[in-house]
């Protein structure tokens, strides 16, 4: 089969558009014919290496499949050859405590489809038949591969992590992103006032249209003092942050009294400081959160069919560029995400 993968990590040049072995599934896997792959930022500091970790080389990224099941195992019974089915992305072991509680993402040892094991930046690639979700027949492939990563991640953070309530002002960073578009629309859903920030006026009115309520230009404005001038010197009660350093001052300083802080990310760095008289006195809280769980991706699932949640696909490219899809995203100029057509 075809598939792009890296034998060295660098910049966007050592991703190949080569020949590999098709992948053979295991008694409890299934075979995904992938059509869309979309990227996401895990997949750019997967390529460039990250510290402490050691990615199997040589190896194929891409953690976001749309497709159909090209075969099946021995033990699979649950889904069919030729079902058009989307991939979650977290592999985890299926047996220890957490995962028998369906907290598949506290599983110590879950990673990710392309992470730690071979992605979907293929033309096939192998994965554990409960990874296989329902299919939203109103979408195409590539918005199908647009949900999985950057929906569950919203998703976790705002609602399991953070607790949003209707009708509380929340502040979402780096709207352009893929995680920055699904928070918005989740939000909304979950009847909050969003406040978002982006780099441009293309960009936020793009999030206008996604439900935004205020949106802030960080290139021109400063982030907190439109929070305290849109919120009337209060703050916004749950601030969604993903960018890391660039924004971590400006992010506890729109905080309410009693306001939480939820982070998944660290894209600009992540060496942040706080000072301690400001987190107790103002009683905040700074919540961690990572991926989901599959139960919340059966329930975004649900709302795409129905239409009260849109995936945004910013730019198709074809797989063989791959290296180009790279080079674009980390440019920073996509509203929403990037997908590569297979």
């Amino acid at each position: 089969m075809k598939a792009i993968l890296f034998r060295q990590h660098g910049g966007p040049e050592v991703l190949q558009y080569v020949d590999v072995p098709e992948p053979e599934p295991c008694p409890n896997e299934v075979l995904v014919r992938v059509r869309a792959c979309a990227l996401n930022h895990l997949d750019l500091w997967v390529r460039g290496g990250l510290p402490n970790v050691q990615v199997p080389l040589p190896h194929i990224p891409g953690s976001d499949v749309a497709g159909e099941i090209a075969e099946i195992g021995a033990e699979v019974a649950g889904v069919r050859v030729g079902q058009r089915v989307v991939l979650a992305p977290v592999v985890s072991c299926g047996k220890c405590p957490a995962c028998v509680a369906g907290l598949d993402n506290r599983c110590r040892l879950a990673t990710n489809l392309g992470y730690m094991i071979d992605g979907g930046c293929a033309e096939f690639v192998r994965a554990p038949e409960v990874n296989c979700l329902p299919y939203p027949e109103n979408l195409s492939f590539e918005e199908a591969a647009a949900i999985p990563l950057v929906f569950q991640t919203a998703w976790h953070m705002l609602i399991a992590r953070a607790q949003l309530q209707p009708g509380e002002t929340v502040l979402i960073l780096g709207a352009g992103s893929g995680v920055g578009s699904a928070a918005i629309q989740i939000a909304k859903f979950f009847g909050g006032r969003v406040i978002t920030t982006a780099g441009s006026e293309a960009k936020l009115e793009k999030a206008r249209q996604l439900g935004a309520d205020h949106m802030i230009n960080y290139k021109t404005q400063k982030i907190r003092d439109e929070v305290r001038r849109i919120t009337n010197k209060r703050g916004a009660d749950v601030v969604f942050e993903h960018v890391g350093t660039a924004t971590w001052d400006d992010s506890l300083a729109s905080l309410a009294p009693a306001g939480r802080l939820v982070t998944c990310g660290n894209t600009t760095g992540y060496d942040a400081k706080i000072d301690l008289r400001f987190l107790f006195s103002r009683q905040l809280s700074l919540l961690g959160s990572y991926m989901g769980v599959k139960s919340e991706l059966l329930t975004i699932m649900k709302l795409v069919s129905a239409g009260h949640l849109k995936p945004v696909v910013d730019r198709i490219f074809p797989l063989q560029e791959a290296a180009a899809a790279h080079a674009y995203l980390e440019s920073g100029q996509q509203f929403g995400k990037v997908v590569l057509k297979v």
